[in-house]
């Protein structure tokens, strides 16, 4: 799979929504998320892969929910840096349950391409962010 080509597919296809929507789409991510580390097998990758997955995928919610009570827009573009992180980090996991053939691609590549999209999304808000504040 040539992950570069989606990664900028991925970041040219970004739709405005409001932070509500943004904070849906997040906590759906989250639960899906939750659903695919259970489908990971129980042994020692498995869980290794699950527990850094679970962690990095759940994250990305908290952190954004924090990004929209942020005090300052150098506070919001720390919290929506720190979300995109942790969604990035989430993507790596699912590269690695792909490329490992851990799980059929065809459960994983639908999460992993959301994660990358959420990425590009809080890259493009940080962004946006320091733009205007200048």
């Amino acid at each position: 799979m040539d992950w570069k080509l989606i990664i900028d597919y991925c970041k040219l296809d970004i739709a405005i929504m409001t932070p509500d929507e943004l904070k849906a789409r997040c906590k759906q991510f989250s639960l899906r998320v939750i659903h695919l580390v259970r489908a990971l097998p129980d042994d020692k990758v498995g869980r290794t892969i699950a527990n850094q997955l679970i962690r990095s995928g759940t994250s990305v919610t908290a952190n954004y929910r924090a990004a929209c009570l942020a005090k300052s827009r150098a506070d919001f573009a720390s919290k929506a840096g720190t979300a995109a992180e942790e969604a990035d980090e989430s993507a790596l996991w699912m590269e690695l349950i792909i490329e490992d053939s851990i799980l059929a691609p065809e459960k994983v590549t639908p999460l992993w391409q959301e994660a990358t999209e959420l990425t590009a999304i809080f890259c493009a808000s940080i962004k946006t962010s320091r733009q205007n504040a200048d």
